[in-house]
């Protein structure tokens, strides 16, 4: 029988010393009764140095002085502050270095003799990468960012040109020749465009989703909103894009509309949540959203892109002040306002705010493709409504939206 225990103690004792992470035991006062050779190497003791001494010594402050009075509280009062419960913390070695590691501690009972077992978890490497993580998203941003600042500048001097272009029709209207030129001009424009914003698009979501790839538990939320982050800037150049694509196929009837019930309280208020963090640095004033009515008749796709387009211009327009956006009813229609307490129209231009690639002479410094508004007008015609305007400059601005109600 001897013999038999001492085999099974030589194999446990074979199995702690070669296992990966670290094994230490302590008696109720605190001291080392073991350590194995994983332990050893990760504070640079031997277990001539580290056993009958107290395991404060592989602690920083002020878990150092404190740790004796963790034990005699437990003693006392049965309440376990680590006890069975896995968590981060910093151990101190031989030469005064700190490292990271989880720290396991549990619980056993030798008949009359209790000790305790702590597992220790190196966290040193995986902690390195999650820095280099933090690094290649702070980069990833920066060159969004750069990106983004380059295809605007890109696209406003286009749409200068275009408006140009525009001007010139004006002044040779009936011109045939000129007419087709000036279109050209605009699909080629389209053209361009479109290459330039999808490059690189797919470098960057491309990077985000290998970014994501990284399994460390640590910092997984952090990780998550950097990717987050990047996926909001790629969506909001995507959005001047499809601004460009969305003008032809409303032209060509490709899209009709898919009526359903909308509950409205619960739509809104993901519009607003949506809005909110792409808009974070202009939106300072927020958004305010009320509604008298719970459910109506539309297509959601539709009233969507209506409603971002309008809160959207509301936000960059209005100086980092209240944006409000109201739902009413009246006998056979809906009425959706926008309203803003920004820069407003020029009473003189008001005429051309639904022209394509139009903007207003006191906005043209503020990022924008002018397409916006005619995009809206077009998505109103669809469900059969109509749009409208009050502005005064340096006022403010409203825009209400007039829906015919249906039903399914």
């Amino acid at each position: 029988m001897q013999e038999v225990n001492d085999f099974y103690a030589q194999r446990l004792e074979a199995v702690i010393n070669t296992a990966i992470d670290g094994i230490i035991t302590i008696n109720t006062a605190g001291r080392i009764e073991s350590a194995n050779a994983a332990a050893q190497n990760l504070f640079g003791y031997s277990a001539t140095e580290m056993i009958g001494r107290n395991i404060s010594m592989l602690m920083p402050q002020p878990h150092h002085s404190q740790h004796d009075g963790y034990l005699n509280h437990y003693d006392q009062t049965g309440e376990k502050k680590i006890i069975g419960i896995g968590r981060e913390v910093k151990g101190k070695k031989k030469d005064g270095t700190l490292f990271p590691f989880r720290l396991a501690v549990s619980e056993v009972n030798l008949g009359p003799k209790k000790i305790f077992t702590g597992i220790i978890h190196d966290l040193t490497d995986i902690k390195a990468a999650q820095e280099e993580v933090i690094s290649m998203n702070l980069q990833l941003e920066e060159k969004v960012e750069q990106r983004t600042n380059e295809l605007e500048s890109v696209v406003n001097q286009l749409l200068k040109v275009n408006r140009q272009l525009e001007e010139k029709e004006q002044k040779l209207k009936g011109a045939l020749e000129v007419e087709k030129e000036l279109n050209d001009l605009k699909s080629r424009f389209l053209s361009t465009a479109s290459h330039e914003f999808r490059t690189p698009l797919s470098t960057i979501l491309s990077s985000a989703s290998i970014i994501e790839k990284y399994k460390i538990e640590e910092h997984q939320d952090k990780r998550l909103r950097h990717t987050h982050r990047i996926r909001d800037s790629v969506n909001h150049l995507n959005a001047i894009l499809n601004d460009f694509l969305s003008i032809s196929k409303l032209e060509e009837g490709d899209y009709q509309p898919q009526w359903l019930e909308v509950d409205l309280p619960s739509f809104l208020e993901q519009l607003k949540e949506q809005i909110s963090e792409i808009y974070t640095s202009e939106n300072k004033g927020g958004i305010r959203v009320e509604s008298d009515v719970d459910q109506i008749i539309s297509d959601p796709h539709i009233l969507k892109n209506i409603l971002i387009n309008l809160l959207s211009n509301a936000i960059k327009y209005s100086d980092s002040k209240e944006v409000c956006c109201t739902v009413g009813e009246e006998d056979t229609h809906w009425i959706i306002a926008v309203e803003d307490q920004g820069m407003g129209v020029p009473q003189s231009e008001q005429k051309h705010l639904f022209e394509r690639f139009f903007r207003a002479s006191n906005a043209v410094n503020i990022q924008g493709t002018g397409l916006g508004l005619s995009i809206v007008s077009e998505y109103v015609k669809q469900l059969g409504g109509e749009i409208y305007f009050e502005s005064e400059e340096n006022v403010g601005s409203t825009f209400i939206v007039k829906l015919p109600k249906k039903k399914l």
